[in-house]
């Protein structure tokens, strides 16, 4: 099982405008992030997604690409350009990117729910909750 890793969308206003930006990316393939270090489990991490944080709320996934060294001394986090519904599940917010393990992920929603993303994270929680998403 891959492992994944959660990391706050950082300038996003809301899941739309995080779809949006990795949407933007699909012509050139991918999306990429900049990150200080290389994971030390960064070859188990393929093949698995970065899930989202907004608003402390996961709110969706992206499948990971891979890393690479971007040349700066950095890394960049490879990304397919989309963003997968997940049903949400309340997160702390936290700098840089943690590790997830595969049964603590919250499943995906499905092609039904895509317009999950105008909603508010918290209000997509509470719905999660009572189980109506």
């Amino acid at each position: 099982m891959p492992l994944n890793m959660t990391k706050i969308a950082y300038r996003s206003e809301s899941p739309a405008t995080l779809r949006a930006w990795l949407e933007s990316h699909r012509q050139a393939g991918e999306a990429r992030l900049t990150t200080r270090y290389l994971p030390k489990r960064h070859a188990e991490m393929v093949g698995g997604s970065l899930y989202w944080i907004h608003a402390k709320t996961i709110v969706g996934r992206s499948p990971l690409i891979g890393f690479m060294d971007n040349g700066a001394g950095r890394q960049w986090i490879r990304l397919e350009p989309r963003l997968i519904a997940v049903q949400t599940i309340p997160r702390r917010a936290h700098q840089g990117w943690r590790y997830l393990e595969e049964q603590d992920a919250p499943p995906d929603l499905g092609e039904g729910a895509e317009g999950t993303d105008e909603m508010p994270a918290e209000m997509l929680g509470e719905l999660s909750k009572l189980g109506l998403v």
